[in-house]
Protein backbone atom coordinates (compact mmCIF):
# COMPACT_ATOMS: atom_id res chain seq x y z
CA UNK A 1 0.00 0.00 0.00
CA UNK A 2 1.55 3.28 -0.90
CA UNK A 3 1.21 6.83 0.71
CA UNK A 4 0.00 9.65 -1.26
CA UNK A 5 -0.32 13.14 0.31
CA UNK A 6 -2.24 15.57 -2.50
CA UNK A 7 -1.25 19.00 -3.16
CA UNK A 8 -3.64 21.13 -4.43
CA UNK A 9 -2.87 25.11 -6.04
CA UNK A 10 -6.12 26.96 -4.91
CA UNK A 11 -5.47 29.47 -7.32
CA UNK A 12 -4.39 27.86 -10.47
CA UNK A 13 -7.41 25.15 -10.17
CA UNK A 14 -9.77 27.90 -9.31
CA UNK A 15 -8.61 30.08 -12.18
CA UNK A 16 -9.33 27.38 -14.23
CA UNK A 17 -13.11 27.02 -13.64
CA UNK A 18 -13.28 30.37 -13.15
CA UNK A 19 -12.22 31.12 -16.36
CA UNK A 20 -14.67 29.31 -17.98
CA UNK A 21 -18.03 30.75 -17.28
CA UNK A 22 -19.68 26.58 -18.25
CA UNK A 23 -16.97 25.91 -14.93
CA UNK A 24 -19.02 28.16 -12.46
CA UNK A 25 -21.08 25.39 -11.18
CA UNK A 26 -17.99 23.19 -9.86
CA UNK A 27 -16.16 25.35 -7.77
CA UNK A 28 -17.96 24.27 -4.57
CA UNK A 29 -15.51 21.09 -4.79
CA UNK A 30 -14.71 18.22 -2.84
CA UNK A 31 -10.99 18.08 -2.69
CA UNK A 32 -10.83 15.19 -0.69
CA UNK A 33 -12.84 13.82 -2.99
CA UNK A 34 -11.21 14.88 -6.03
CA UNK A 35 -8.00 13.16 -4.75
CA UNK A 36 -9.67 9.85 -4.41
CA UNK A 37 -10.23 9.98 -8.28
CA UNK A 38 -6.32 9.78 -8.84
CA UNK A 39 -5.24 7.48 -5.78
CA UNK A 40 -5.63 3.75 -6.86
CA UNK A 41 -8.27 2.59 -3.81
CA UNK A 42 -5.17 -0.24 -2.71
CA UNK A 43 -3.46 3.31 -1.78
CA UNK A 44 -3.54 5.61 1.09
CA UNK A 45 -4.22 9.40 1.02
CA UNK A 46 -1.99 10.55 4.35
CA UNK A 47 -3.47 14.13 3.76
CA UNK A 48 -5.09 16.45 1.25
CA UNK A 49 -3.81 20.11 1.38
CA UNK A 50 -5.43 22.85 -0.36
CA UNK A 51 -2.96 26.43 -1.12
CA UNK A 52 -5.20 29.76 -1.18
CA UNK A 53 -5.53 33.00 0.30
CA UNK A 54 -8.64 35.38 0.98
CA UNK A 55 -9.14 38.39 -1.27
CA UNK A 56 -9.23 40.82 1.54
CA UNK A 57 -10.26 43.69 -0.45
CA UNK A 58 -13.62 41.82 -1.35
CA UNK A 59 -15.47 41.06 1.82
CA UNK A 60 -18.08 39.13 -0.65
CA UNK A 61 -15.09 37.05 -1.92
CA UNK A 62 -13.31 36.45 1.23
CA UNK A 63 -16.87 35.32 2.72
CA UNK A 64 -17.92 32.85 0.28
CA UNK A 65 -14.00 31.79 0.68
CA UNK A 66 -13.99 31.18 4.10
CA UNK A 67 -17.44 29.20 3.74
CA UNK A 68 -15.68 26.92 1.10
CA UNK A 69 -12.33 26.60 3.35
CA UNK A 70 -14.81 25.49 6.39
CA UNK A 71 -16.51 23.18 4.22
CA UNK A 72 -13.14 21.55 3.05
CA UNK A 73 -11.62 20.97 6.40
CA UNK A 74 -14.86 19.14 7.39
CA UNK A 75 -13.91 16.33 4.90
CA UNK A 76 -10.77 16.42 6.40
CA UNK A 77 -8.42 18.66 3.45
CA UNK A 78 -5.80 21.22 5.05
CA UNK A 79 -5.76 24.54 4.27
CA UNK A 80 -2.78 26.22 3.96
CA UNK A 81 -2.69 30.66 3.50
CA UNK A 82 -0.84 32.84 1.31
CA UNK A 83 -1.54 36.34 0.71
CA UNK A 84 -2.32 38.93 -1.53
CA UNK A 85 -0.08 42.09 -2.08
CA UNK A 86 -0.88 45.61 -3.91
CA UNK A 87 0.93 45.96 -6.68
CA UNK A 88 1.14 48.83 -9.24
CA UNK A 89 0.65 48.47 -12.55
CA UNK A 90 0.81 50.52 -15.99
CA UNK A 91 -1.99 50.57 -18.10
CA UNK A 92 -0.57 50.28 -21.77
CA UNK A 93 -3.65 51.99 -23.35
CA UNK A 94 -3.39 55.28 -21.26
CA UNK A 95 0.03 55.61 -19.73
CA UNK A 96 -1.65 55.77 -16.05
CA UNK A 97 -0.58 53.34 -13.28
CA UNK A 98 -2.96 51.47 -11.46
CA UNK A 99 -3.41 49.62 -8.54
CA UNK A 100 -4.06 45.59 -8.60
CA UNK A 101 -3.47 42.56 -5.94
CA UNK A 102 -1.19 39.49 -6.99
CA UNK A 103 -1.28 36.67 -4.96
CA UNK A 104 1.88 35.89 -3.38
CA UNK A 105 3.29 32.57 -1.46
CA UNK A 106 1.19 29.99 -2.70
CA UNK A 107 4.29 28.69 -4.99
CA UNK A 108 7.02 29.08 -1.53
CA UNK A 109 3.99 26.98 0.28
CA UNK A 110 3.88 24.13 -2.10
CA UNK A 111 7.62 23.72 -2.07
CA UNK A 112 7.98 23.58 1.89
CA UNK A 113 5.30 21.46 2.48
CA UNK A 114 6.48 19.25 -0.29
CA UNK A 115 9.66 18.74 1.63
CA UNK A 116 8.59 18.75 5.26
CA UNK A 117 5.98 15.89 4.29
CA UNK A 118 9.16 14.36 2.10
CA UNK A 119 11.57 14.50 5.29
CA UNK A 120 8.82 13.44 7.65
CA UNK A 121 8.02 10.33 5.27
CA UNK A 122 4.85 11.28 5.29
CA UNK A 123 4.49 9.95 1.32
CA UNK A 124 5.52 7.71 -1.05
CA UNK A 125 3.58 9.44 -3.63
CA UNK A 126 2.60 12.94 -4.01
CA UNK A 127 0.13 14.68 -6.11
CA UNK A 128 0.18 17.95 -7.20
CA UNK A 129 -3.19 19.42 -8.58
CA UNK A 130 -1.42 22.80 -10.66
CA UNK A 131 -0.67 23.78 -14.18
CA UNK A 132 1.95 26.20 -12.59
CA UNK A 133 5.14 26.18 -14.37
CA UNK A 134 6.91 27.91 -11.73
CA UNK A 135 6.52 24.69 -9.31
CA UNK A 136 9.39 22.91 -11.87
CA UNK A 137 12.09 24.13 -9.72
CA UNK A 138 10.40 22.58 -6.54
CA UNK A 139 9.30 18.83 -7.98
CA UNK A 140 12.99 18.99 -9.93
CA UNK A 141 14.23 19.46 -6.49
CA UNK A 142 12.19 16.83 -4.77
CA UNK A 143 12.93 14.71 -6.80
CA UNK A 144 16.94 14.62 -6.56
CA UNK A 145 16.84 14.61 -2.89
CA UNK A 146 14.06 11.94 -2.58
CA UNK A 147 14.67 9.49 -5.62
CA UNK A 148 12.59 6.73 -3.91
CA UNK A 149 9.35 9.22 -4.25
CA UNK A 150 7.13 10.14 -7.00
CA UNK A 151 5.59 12.86 -8.07
CA UNK A 152 2.34 12.96 -10.18
CA UNK A 153 0.92 16.50 -11.62
CA UNK A 154 -2.89 16.45 -12.22
CA UNK A 155 -3.29 19.45 -14.66
CA UNK A 156 -6.60 21.55 -14.32
CA UNK A 157 -9.09 21.43 -16.97
CA UNK A 158 -8.65 24.31 -19.86
CA UNK A 159 -4.84 23.85 -19.08
CA UNK A 160 -1.91 22.29 -20.82
CA UNK A 161 1.41 22.45 -18.99
CA UNK A 162 3.61 20.92 -21.14
CA UNK A 163 6.82 21.74 -19.24
CA UNK A 164 5.41 20.33 -15.98
CA UNK A 165 4.35 17.20 -17.62
CA UNK A 166 7.95 16.74 -18.15
CA UNK A 167 9.13 16.97 -14.82
CA UNK A 168 6.98 14.65 -13.18
CA UNK A 169 6.93 11.14 -12.97
CA UNK A 170 3.73 10.95 -14.15
CA UNK A 171 0.83 13.12 -15.22
CA UNK A 172 -3.04 12.88 -15.34
CA UNK A 173 -5.51 15.19 -16.47
CA UNK A 174 -8.95 17.06 -14.49
CA UNK A 175 -11.94 16.02 -16.89
CA UNK A 176 -15.52 17.49 -16.59
CA UNK A 177 -16.70 13.67 -14.86
CA UNK A 178 -14.25 14.42 -12.41
CA UNK A 179 -15.95 17.78 -11.43
CA UNK A 180 -19.36 16.77 -11.75
CA UNK A 181 -19.00 13.58 -9.68
CA UNK A 182 -17.06 15.21 -6.77
CA UNK A 183 -19.01 18.49 -5.90
CA UNK A 184 -19.90 19.20 -2.29
CA UNK A 185 -23.33 19.02 -0.68
CA UNK A 186 -25.05 21.96 -1.15
CA UNK A 187 -25.87 22.45 2.34
CA UNK A 188 -23.77 21.21 5.44
CA UNK A 189 -24.91 20.85 8.79
CA UNK A 190 -22.64 21.94 11.75
CA UNK A 191 -23.83 21.77 14.79
CA UNK A 192 -26.37 24.95 14.58
CA UNK A 193 -24.24 26.18 11.51
CA UNK A 194 -25.54 25.82 7.86
CA UNK A 195 -22.56 25.63 5.74
CA UNK A 196 -24.11 26.80 1.89
CA UNK A 197 -22.70 26.51 -1.60
CA UNK A 198 -22.71 30.16 -2.53
CA UNK A 199 -25.86 31.19 -5.39
CA UNK A 200 -22.90 32.17 -8.09
CA UNK A 201 -21.52 28.65 -7.84
CA UNK A 202 -24.46 27.04 -9.17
Amino acid sequence: MARVAVFVDGFNLYHALDGNPTFHKYKWLDLAKLARCFVPHTDKITQVFYFTAYATWSPGKVEKHKTYVRALELKGVKPIFGAFRRKDKLCKQCGKTYQTYEEKQTDVNIAIKLFQTAVANLYDTAIVVSGDSDLIPALDAIKSTFPDKQIVVVIPIGRKAEELKQVAHAHMKLKVKHLESCQLEDKIQVDNLVLARPPSWR
